[in-house]
This record gives structure tokens, sequence and C-alpha cells, in this order.
């Protein structure tokens, strides 16, 4: 064609489809041959940059704003308009690069990538699909609208984070019972959603030929080096190595709380009778500081965050309609990250920064490769590259150094996200194993009072140290609290895996940190286009869930905790 594609998104974010429509239809009829091959790939990956971007933006801006009808509509209308032709003519361009025997250089994970794709894509599917994305949406606007009257104010459920740091006992358990009977008052909505998700799911599996939809999701997450199989062996190895550890530092804890058992309003304060850390006043200063950190790790990390500080790529305060949750989002046309989070003035908020900062540099170090395709790079990688980024940037956080704390709070900071690093495997167990059950008892999973009960004999079998007598709606409806379930479900497994391989990374640190971050780097630049234990080796780390190396991790967080407690 005579015209290009646009790369303002002022100017392709209100295209329709029939703009969009000839650059694919060419791509379909041009007769692939060596003289032109390189330059129609190029052409296929910038579409489909093009058409990535556009959905990207759009669905970040219904999470900046889960009431605004205007932007559900604009994103239903894309997801119709554009999105639904868009995969069944990139299909044909799969089908056609596949039979031409041709591929690019280091193109083998992406053809193996479409080739599963090819092999599960269903044309009376892409409708279901949509349908899919659209109720994760309406799962937004339920959270979303969640608030409550806390002292004389309407505030989202996110804003009572402060509060259950509180060393005030009764105002912590009031705000918890308060969040959780907002909460409840959504369950039938919930359990409504639930249900139309969950035989959309079935549905989908069906239409592709598998008999349950976690083999049928298998295959669409890509996941070839590992099975569901050995992530019941990684829920045993947790429930051996990581619940015990788990338990350990519960009793501590709650002896050092003096209590006779810890209720859910006891788990975030301080044990030992300090008020909340408070590392930041506002939205500016956290970027600031957070800044100072990611320049002390690595100069060009820092340059990529003040890029996105300058380009407005940063949401990052808590309101009212805000969707729930953190997240780093890829704007592929343009190759730039932008992340979204809800920020209330904790050090939560610092670590969730610092997390998705790894994402952004995900993007930023992928750049490079020329083609779309080997962008798409597995979360169970693509979360060592946050999860490691906390760890790498630890060392960081003295203010005198340009961060937030004292060395006695930085120690602080440092020992209680290690806690709820080891606290963490418990509680995936218990979310992965939940979706594991859900999708092969598709009888028993379509009634949400056996997901009540599922999940609440999983918590009592993970979660031992917590006191939840009384409470029993409160702990049995926590499945609707997890929005992995509801919007990208069996995505959680890779926050467990994720987090060993992130250790790995900081052991190497520990010895040689400027060594650790150049490995870190060098993976991060792959992209798409090493399989998963590849990356993780580049990195300097093991793909595994077995329970040595489960126990190895912990012991070495274990140790430091120790260490850090003595300062």
């Amino acid at each position: 064609m005579n015209t290009s594609l646009p790369t303002d998104p002022q100017v392709f974010m209100s295209w329709k489809w029939n703009q969009l429509e000839p650059f694919l239809d060419e791509l379909v009829k041009t007769p692939l041959s060596s003289v032109n091959f390189d330059q129609w790939m190029m052409d296929w990956s910038n579409v489909s940059r093009l058409v990535s971007e556009m959905y990207a933006r759009l669905w970040v801006d219904t999470t900046l704003d889960t009431a605004n009808a205007a932007i559900k509509e604009k994103y239903n209308d894309f997801l119709d308009g554009i999105f639904t032709p868009f995969q069944a003519i990139n299909q044909e361009l799969k089908q056609k690069l596949l039979s031409s025997g041709m591929k690019p250089n280091m193109f083998e994970v992406p053809l193996h990538n479409m080739q599963v794709e090819a092999e599960i894509f269903r044309q009376e599917n892409l409708a279901l699909l949509n349908e899919e994305k659209k109720l994760a949406n309406e799962y937004d606007e339920v959270i979303g609208a969640q608030t409550v009257t806390w002292e004389g104010e309407e505030i989202p459920l996110a804003q009572l984070q402060p509060v259950y740091l509180s060393q005030d006992r009764s105002r912590r358990e009031k705000a918890w019972r308060l969040s959780m009977e907002r909460r409840l008052a959504d369950r039938q909505k919930i359990n409504d959603l639930w249900v139309n998700l969950y035989g959309l799911h079935n549905q989908i599996a069906k239409n592709a030929g598998f008999s349950d939809y976690r083999a049928y999701r298998w295959k669409e997450l890509l996941r070839f080096d590992y099975t569901p199989q050995d992530c019941l062996e990684f829920h045993r190895a947790i429930e051996q190595v990581a619940v015990p550890a788990a338990r350990r530092i519960q009793a501590k804890r709650q002896e050092r709380l003096g209590l006779a058992s810890l209720r859910p309003w006891d788990l975030n304060v301080d044990p030992l009778g300090r008020e909340a850390l408070q590392p930041f006043k506002t939205i500016s200063e956290l970027e600031g500081k957070v800044s100072a950190i990611y320049h002390r790790v690595d100069p060009e990390l820092g340059i990529y965050f003040d890029f996105m500080r300058e380009h407005k790529l940063l949401d990052l305060e808590n309101r009212k309609g805000k969707a729930p949750g953190a997240y780093c989002n890829n704007y592929d046309l343009t190759r730039q990250p932008f992340i979204f989070a809800n920020a209330v003035g904790l050090h939560t908020d610092v670590a969730t920064l610092i997390h998705e900062g790894g994402h952004a540099f995900h993007v930023f170090e992928e750049a490079h490769l020329p083609y779309y395709h080997q962008l798409q790079v597995g979360m169970e990688f693509a979360e060592v590259a946050s999860m490691a980024m906390e760890l790498l940037a630890s060392p960081y956080l003295l203010a005198s150094e340009g961060g937030f704390y004292t060395e006695i709070d930085a120690a602080r900071a440092r020992i209680e996200h290690l806690e709820e690093q080891l606290l963490f495997w418990p509680y995936m167990a218990v979310v992965d194993a939940f979706q594991h059950w859900a999708y092969t008892s598709q009888n028993a999973a379509l009634n949400p009072a056996n997901c009540d009960q599922k999940w609440a004999e999983l918590w009592r079998q993970y979660m031992v140290a917590e006191d939840w007598s009384g409470l029993d709606d409160e702990m049995a409806t926590g499945w609707q609290r997890k929005l992995h379930i509801f919007e990208v479900p069996f995505y959680y497994v890779e926050y467990g895996l994720a987090s060993l391989g992130a250790f790995q990374v900081w052991r190497n640190a520990l010895k040689d940190q400027r060594g650790a971050v150049v490995a870190y780097r060098r993976a991060l630049a792959l992209g798409g286009t090493a399989p998963i234990p590849k990356l993780y080796e580049t990195a300097g780390a093991r793909f595994a869930w077995d329970a040595q190396t489960l126990q190895e991790t912990i012991s070495q967080a274990e140790e430091m905790i120790e260490k850090l407690e003595k300062v």
C-alpha cells in the first residue's frame, strides 16, 4: 500500500475497522518469497503492534474510571468491531507463515507459540473470548464501586489499608468488619458473574476439543515447560516446607502481640508496637524516591523510569471508581510501558511500584526486538522481572541515599517484605489449587456454594496460623476477592514459581550485585525469543518447583530476616 500505519496514538486510537482492514487484506494476498519475506513480517508485526496498543489503551481507560459508561462502550465497540475481525485475519496470517516454511532469526519460540495457537483456534470462540473480557470488566466495576463511610467520609475500601496497621486493635477490627460487610453485600453479584464466566470457559474449551478448561487454558497460556501435575507437586512442596515457615513467622507475630490467636485484623499491624511506616506523603515524592532507588540499582533503569514520569506513563494514586490492584501494561507500537497502582501512603505502595517497575524495564529492554511476536514472554519469567527487582532494589531504601528510610526502618521494611514473600506461597497454593479443582470438577464448581466450601477447605489446609472462628462467610468467600480467578484464570502459580527464580537472582546479588543486575538485564533483553528455562538460566537461576529448592530459598530468607532483626 502507498500509505503507512500511523504511529501517533492521537491518530490511530480513533481508527475504525475499514481503515485497518486494507493493511491486513494486503498481507493475506501477498505471495511470500525470500525477496519480500522480511518486509512482510515487519508489516504484519507493525499492524499487530498497533491493534495491541489500541486494545491496551482502551482497557487501561476502563480501569482508570470503572464508572464511566462511555469508556466502557468504546472498549466494547473495539472488541466487537476491530479485535474480533482482526483475530480472524491474524489466524490466516499465522497459517500463512507456518505453511511457508520460512522463519526469521530468533523466531523458534514465537513459531512454536503460533503452532499451538493455530491448533486451539476456533472461529466460534472469538465472540466468547470477547464476552470473557467484558465479564472481567464487569468484575472491575463491581469491585471499583465498593466504598464505605469511615469517620464521616465515603472512601474506597483500599483507603482502609492504613487502619489495618493501627496499634488500636478495636479500630483495626472495626475497619476490617466494615470492609467485609461491604464486600459481602456484593456476594450474589459476584456469584452470578462466576456462573456466567464458568459456563463461558467450559464452552470455549469444548469448542476447541478439550475435555476441560484447564487443559485448554494450559495451551492458551503456552505452558510447555511444566504440567498441571507439576503444579500439584508444587502445592505439596509448599505444604511440606512453606507452611511450617509461615507457621514460624505467625507464631512469632502472635507472641510479640501477646495474643491468644491471630485474627484477620492482626496480620498487618507491626508486632513490636510501632506505628506503620509512612514512606511518603505525595505521589510526586513516591515517584522521586523510587527514581533515586532505580538509579542506584542501575543508571539506565533510572533513566527508563524518569522517561515514564516525564511522559505521564504512571497513574498511582487510589481514588473512587478506580479498578483494584496494580499492573504494568505494554503499549507495543510506541514501545512504552504504563504503570497503574492504588497508592495510599504505605510501604506496600513502594514495594508495588518497584515491582511494577520491573515489568516496565522488561518492556524497555526488549524494545530492540523487531517483531511483535517476539515480545510474548511467559509470565513464569515475566514475574521474575518484577519480583527480582524488589529484591535488587532493597539495599537502596535508605533516605541518606535518596530513598525513604532510616537504617532501622529500612531493615524493618526489608523484614516485612521477606516475611510477606514466605507467607505468600501458602496463599498462592490456595488460589492455584482452587482453580485446578474448579476446572476439573465442572458439575460441582458451577454452584458457588461448593466454591465457598472448597475455598474454606483449602484455606484451613494451607493458612494454618490464622484464626477465622466465627467468620465463616468472610473466609469462604475469599475466592471472590481474588481478581485473577475472574480476570486471568490460572494466572497465579507464576508468582510462586517466579518468586523462587527471583530469590536465586537475589542470592547472586548478595555476592555480586552488579553482576546480578547485568545478568538480569541480559535475560530481560531476550524477550520471548528463548524458552522459560533458558530465560531463568540467563538471569542466573534455575526453573524449579521442588521441595529442596523451596527449602533452600526459605532458609536463605530466614537467615537474612535474622540478620536484619539485629539492626
